[in-house]
């Protein structure tokens, strides 16, 4: 998982930026409104809700914004309805690409994606075409410098706990889906901080893509990701690290 979780750790950092974070607080807001919409306003029995209010304060989103996408999802304010989609579609090389969207034009946002596919050298497939290739599991990622691998792996190791990759210091922790919860309230109780824990897909080999296609490949999935009615992009590559590091 190495060339991908490296992207995922430079994404982040770069969303520490004005106006990526901007970007970011619009796709948080739209994960609230509809997590809010399908299960309800109360956090408490909302596991969904919970999750994504716990990253935009990570995210230091304001309290009102939280509150307000909260109403508009159980339609306490009025507020845009958005609909869930996920297409499946290729890049260079053939690599998978699994792209989630929060849309309020289905027709105008499948035109912007194929678009972007397109002019990077991929194409959209058919449903099915790649979800195959790819795992649901739980994520937890800890960035805090006070901790260790062999305290986190004494504080988790009975969790159910898959793998912890390990990248610089930033921690990685695959769950399968139904231990999520478990693994977090384990943290939280060790007095471990954690800035995500999000249920995701991962693949299950890896598609290698070096020189120029690997350039093409990071180019593309910095333009989907930077559509603000994409919320996650998955995909299968295998990029060397220092690769990906230097990519601007």
């Amino acid at each position: 998982m190495s060339g991908h979780s490296r992207w995922s750790q430079i994404r982040r950092k770069k969303e520490k930026t004005d106006a990526a974070r901007g970007m970011l607080f619009t796709k948080l807001i739209k994960e609230i409104t509809v997590a809010a919409r399908q299960g309800g306003g109360d956090e408490n029995s909302n596991a969904r809700l919970r999750t994504a209010i716990q990253i935009a304060k990570a995210n230091n989103m304001p309290m009102v914004n939280i509150e307000k996408a909260i109403k508009k999802g159980t339609g306490e304010l009025p507020g845009v309805v958005y609909e869930e989609v996920i297409y499946e579609g290729y890049g260079p090389k053939g690599i998978a690409l699994l792209i989630e969207i929060v849309t309020d034009n289905k027709n105008r946002t499948v035109s912007d994606i194929r678009h972007i596919l397109s002019r990077n050298n991929g194409s959209l497939g058919s449903v099915g075409s790649v979800s195959w290739m790819f795992d649901k599991k739980g994520i937890i990622v800890v960035e805090d410098s006070s901790t260790s691998e062999d305290r986190l792996m004494e504080v988790v190791l009975e969790k159910g706990v898959e793998d912890i990759i390990n990248d610089n210091g930033i921690f990685e922790i695959i769950t399968p889906p139904e231990e999520l919860e478990n693994v977090k309230e384990a943290l939280k109780e060790a007095n471990i901080k954690f800035t995500s824990a999000n249920l995701t897909v991962v693949p299950k080999s890896f598609t290698r893509v070096e020189g120029k296609n690997a350039e093409q490949v990071l180019k593309l999935m910095e333009s989907l990701e930077a559509h603000e009615d994409v919320q996650n992009v998955y995909s299968n590559f295998d990029i060397d690290d220092e690769i990906i590091k230097n990519y601007k």
